[in-house]
């Protein structure tokens, strides 16, 4: 009887599509070669056609079959942080199809650091375009149960590898310019670049109209719960759930404190106070209150300072549309 991996891999080089667990979020996969697969990626989730997707590789070794004119400093990345949740942006080779680049001449590939996804990438043999297995916009997920209750019958198999141990998505780093550029913030911070690279990589923008590529996440309303959420500072969280128990409201919180008020219309998260782990539970978090039946979720804006950029991105993108 074939095996798990053996039946996943099976179904992306039939074209269907596999959800997989990897370090930062799970990966609704399907076979990067065949544009017919990666089509059925955005009618599941919903997604614009141009927005890019990411190629997950087996290894650094199957570089050269996406990108082309790859600079050193790509393989000095490689070696540093794959497997591990890093994307790198990279001039595209001829034959990658248009349904994976958005129509641009870049790709984004990276290694994923999931012994479960490493170990379906190289029994398939190649890569596999995996955007996060959600509709598009919304929580990502970090869970296999977060896939089913998202995409359901859409996906062909759910890969269960337990729950992700970064739990938000992969730093994005452009290298398709001759420079080093940030495009989205992720837990491999700009220090950990500039330490490999001899020098600081600059924060760019994935939505100028300057030539820069266009990357997955970069929209200013991203990763929202259904309900709507607001950043509030330390001191207004207090009174936030004093006028919205003024108000007979059911108010969702996450915040580092434990709650103050003992309420049933008080929902409310404890949040960690350390950067990787507050991000390793924050969409799980999000998931729990989005369910609450509650009219807001209010975060307690976090630190400002290091380690804490790509949570602050993310609950950025998720109040947006609030």
């Amino acid at each position: 009887m074939a095996t798990p991996i053996e039946q996943a891999a099976a179904l992306l080089r039939a074209g269907e599509l596999v959800a997989f667990p990897t370090e930062t979020v799970y990966g609704l996969g399907a076979a990067a070669g065949n544009p017919t697969a990666v089509a059925k990626i955005f009618a599941a989730k919903g997604r614009p056609a141009d927005h890019p997707l990411i190629v997950h590789l087996p290894g650094d070794d199957h570089l050269e079959r996406w990108a082309r004119d790859i600079p050193a400093a790509a393989y000095e990345l490689a070696e540093a942080f794959w497997p591990g949740p890093l994307t790198l942006i990279l001039k595209r080779q001829p034959g990658v199809s248009d349904a994976i680049t958005g129509g641009q001449d870049t790709v984004g590939l990276r290694v994923p650091g999931h012994p479960l996804a490493l170990e379906l990438l190289r029994a398939f043999g190649g890569g596999v375009a995996a955007p996060s297995a959600n509709r598009f916009g919304r929580i990502s997920p970090t869970t296999a149960q977060h896939v089913r209750d998202d995409l359901g019958a859409a996906v062909a198999m759910v890969l269960d590898g337990g729950a992700c141990s970064v739990g938000i998505e992969s730093t994005i780093v452009d290298l398709s310019s001759g420079e080093s550029r940030i495009l989205r913030p992720g837990m491999v911070s700009a220090v950990d670049l500039g330490r490999v690279l001899g020098l600081m990589p600059t924060i760019g923008t994935a939505a100028a109209p300057d030539g820069v590529p266009r990357v997955s996440g970069a929209l200013e309303s991203h990763y929202a719960p259904r309900t709507p959420l607001v950043l509030l500072p330390p001191d207004a969280v207090i009174f936030a759930v004093r006028g919205a128990l003024a108000n007979n409201e059911r108010l969702a919180v996450l915040a580092p404190m434990a709650c103050p008020i003992s309420d049933p219309r008080i929902v409310w998260c404890q949040a960690p106070s350390e950067p990787a782990t507050f991000a390793r539970d924050l969409y799980a978090n999000l998931r729990a209150l989005d369910a609450a039946g509650c009219s807001r979720i209010a975060v307690q804006r976090p630190p400002q300072s290091d380690g804490w950029q790509a949570v602050n991105d993310r609950l950025r993108r998720a109040a947006a549309s609030a």
